[in-house]
């Protein structure tokens, strides 16, 4: 065969895909959000080297976004390359190490995660229990430590299977702390959505993702460890099980040196830098103040159509809105529904409330009021298909 046949025949073989053309939705689930068009914009500018010294600067002003966002001073701030599940990893694989023991929530299912994570580590895990669709109770807490002494605490501050937001934050950090005990904190849907503050809360390590209330797409995933836990990092006795996610190496590209480790997701960190920039430009107390506003005006009209959030009001999660299915209603179909008529994403529940609620994000640029309206109108039409 020639040279140009066979050029011929790899030609014939190519699949034939057509341009990319993903329809146009309002994202109100539990993430990703609704993206302003300034972070998309930013991510369509030109790459540099992930060393490049314009790079660095970059590297260096997301990393004072990122502190100012999560209300700390630490100096091991830095977005994980990776999704939001990086960062947990990353937390919890370099904190953990074999031998330790970690205590976790069963509250809800990143509780579970924590666990799965906690024994690939090689801790040994013990539980701290509270029902699904309630807040850990510190007494609970406290008694977990007496019995078991664990090495690290870690505990979900907006639980986004339940819709759950975890009060009393500095007592969980304080009990962990009379005990000797790292606190790790899963802030996944709670960072620039509700009140955080990583350093007057006592939190040694959080993690997040950027795709819930920044409005970023996922790919660069926030991360900030104080000196107490960065210390543990650097002082372990046996190197973390992931080359990747070692924050001991890690360290070496995001702290001073800047020493090659991975290629940066360099249009992802663009993204976040933008992200970041509007959370700045709003003021992160506004931030907090428009989503509880806007949240609360999706609560409202949810209860007009007569249906029930899952969490009661003193645990409510302005940003992510677990309500509850009525009886006889198919929670499927009404997913379908919005999706197909309105274009329109909602979300149903996961593990133990699989089929029991839906979930309604309130996040970021999603939280609008036009959104919500939006929301509001499709979902009374979708009930009514039913004869709700």
């Amino acid at each position: 065969m020639s040279d140009a046949s066979a050029l011929t025949k790899r030609e014939d073989d190519a699949p034939d895909v057509g341009e990319l053309t993903p329809p146009d939705r309002t994202l109100m689930g539990p993430g990703p959000s609704d993206v302003h068009p300034r972070v998309l914009k930013a991510m369509s500018t030109p790459l540099v080297g992930h060393l490049d010294p314009s790079f660095v600067e970059i590297m260096d002003e997301v990393q004072e976004l990122l502190r100012y966002t999560f209300r700390t001073d630490n100096k091991w701030t830095i977005p994980v390359s990776g999704t939001g599940s990086a960062s947990m990893e990353a937390a919890i694989g370099n904190l953990v190490e074999p031998g330790d023991t970690m205590l976790v929530p069963t509250n809800g299912y990143f509780g579970g995660r924590m666990k799965s994570m906690a024994e690939r580590a090689g801790g040994e895990v013990v539980e701290v229990t509270a029902p699904w669709g309630e807040p850990l109770d510190p007494v609970d807490v406290e008694r977990a430590f007496d019995e078991h002494q664990p090495d690290v605490f870690g505990f979900v501050h907006a639980e986004t299977s339940t819709g759950v937001l975890q009060p009393n934050v500095p007592e969980l950090t304080e009990i962990a702390h009379d005990h000797d005990a790292l606190v790790i904190a899963d802030t996944v849907t709670s960072l620039g959505g509700v009140e955080l503050r990583v350093d007057e809360w006592g939190i040694d390590a959080a993690y997040s993702g950027p795709q819930k209330c920044l409005s970023c797409p996922p790919g660069a995933s926030p991360l900030t460890l104080n000196d107490r836990a960065m210390d543990k990092v650097l002082d372990r006795d046996e190197r973390p099980r992931s080359w990747y996610l070692d924050l001991s190496l890690l360290e070496g590209y995001w702290g001073d040196d800047r020493a090659y480790h991975h290629t940066a997701p360099i249009t992802n960190v663009y993204a976040l830098r933008e992200a970041l920039r509007l959370v700045a430009e709003e003021g992160i107390e506004a931030r907090w103040a428009r989503h509880r506003e806007v949240a609360g005006d999706l609560k409202a009209g949810l209860q007009d159509l007569g249906l029930e959030m899952n969490a009661p009001d003193e645990y409510w999660l302005p940003s992510l809105n677990a309500v509850r299915v009525p009886d006889g209603i198919d929670d499927g179909a009404v997913i379908d529904h919005l999706l197909a008529e309105y274009d329109l994403e909602i979300a149903s529940g996961l593990g133990d409330l699989e089929g029991d609620i839906w979930r309604i994000g309130c996040m970021g640029r999603s939280a609008r009021p036009k959104n919500v309206e939006y929301v509001l109108a499709a979902l009374e039409d979708a009930l009514a298909e039913q004869g709700f």
